[in-house]
């Protein structure tokens, strides 16, 4: 049976937004004869090691990313009048990528701040040897634009973007988790596909596990947003799709265009991060002569009591 791979997927560490626990995700991929996993988190590397050595143990290979938040403008600018950042997909293909994109996420906190964690094209384009990138979801560059209509605008996106990873280093993305604007969007999608060369994947946007965890996931928005699940006017995904599926599950969406389920498997045979643990992660404290370590830090807590 044809593979598949989720490139696309948000852990705990997705804060109250993200249900999806390391051990389970991993040992759920081995299940299911897949390959690789990769995860996602918002912004974020908190969970990463963790979840390398989840996925290593099941036998599962491990792909780390983040879905970045991308400012409309340099990432230091503040201005409410710049607009939301646009998402994006970022995954490492090797230990190099790995490096920038710890890079990246570094700088887009202690920089670029501001209700996010945000980045800039520039920075990308100063960070993006061993990246790869996809458009991501609604939020996306090139999506957004493709559903309001601004297909040549899109087409630039996608283009400026294959231009900062470089050739076949990024990927148009598809989603379909019943909601009738990310269905919209596909035939267009595919069409800047054929005319830029730029590849295209479907992913699922896993935020839990499990279709029945979508009741909890919801509550779990509630909390995260200050809301009551009896509010109109709240944060929702409005379907209970976006849970960890196989690849039968993805065929039942996307079995007329088999090829962009295929090409996550591609993807995933170029991402081979291998990391090392670092014997000693704490730094060297030099302390006065006459004194170990022990001794000095007694010292150190008599004299301040």
């Amino acid at each position: 049976m044809p593979q598949f791979v989720h490139l696309h997927l948000h852990s705990g560490f997705s804060l109250l937004d993200g249900a999806i626990d390391h051990e389970v995700l991993a040992k759920t991929a081995a299940k299911y004869g897949m390959p690789a996993v990769a995860v996602t988190d918002h912004g974020n590397l908190f969970g990463a090691i963790g979840f390398y050595e989840a996925a290593t143990k099941a036998g599962v290979k491990p792909i780390i990313g983040c879905e970045m938040y991308v400012s409309k403008t340099d990432h230091k600018d503040r201005d409410p009048a710049s607009g939301r950042p646009n998402h994006l997909i970022v995954l490492c293909e090797n230990e190099r990528g790995y490096q920038n994109l710890v890079k990246l996420v570094s700088k887009a906190y202690l920089e670029g701040f501001y209700y996010k964690p945000r980045v800039d094209k520039a920075l990308l384009r100063e960070h993006s040897e061993g990246l790869i990138g996809l458009s991501a979801c609604l939020n996306g560059e090139v999506s957004s634009n493709v559903l309001m209509g601004r297909l040549d605008q899109a087409e630039r996106a996608a283009s400026e973007y294959q231009d900062i990873f470089g050739k076949d280093r990024f990927f148009l993305e598809l989603h379909d988790h019943g909601l009738e604007k990310q269905r919209k969007i596909i035939p267009d999608m595919l069409k800047i596909g054929e005319r830029t060369g730029i590849k295209v994947a479907a992913t699922n946007d896993c935020h839990y596990m499990e279709q029945d965890d979508s009741r909890a996931h919801d509550i779990l928005l509630c909390i995260q947003t200050g809301k009551t699940v009896n509010d109109p006017n709240r944060m929702k995904f409005y379907t209970d799709q976006f849970y960890f599926k196989s690849r039968r599950d993805m065929d039942q969406v996307f079995g007329e265009i088999p090829f962009v389920l295929d090409q996550t498997v591609e993807i995933a045979d170029r991402c081979n991060l291998k990391l090392q643990p670092v014997a000693n992660p704490f730094p060297e404290f030099v302390v006065p002569p006459g004194f170990s370590i022990d001794t000095y830090f007694a010292k150190v807590v008599r004299d301040g009591f």
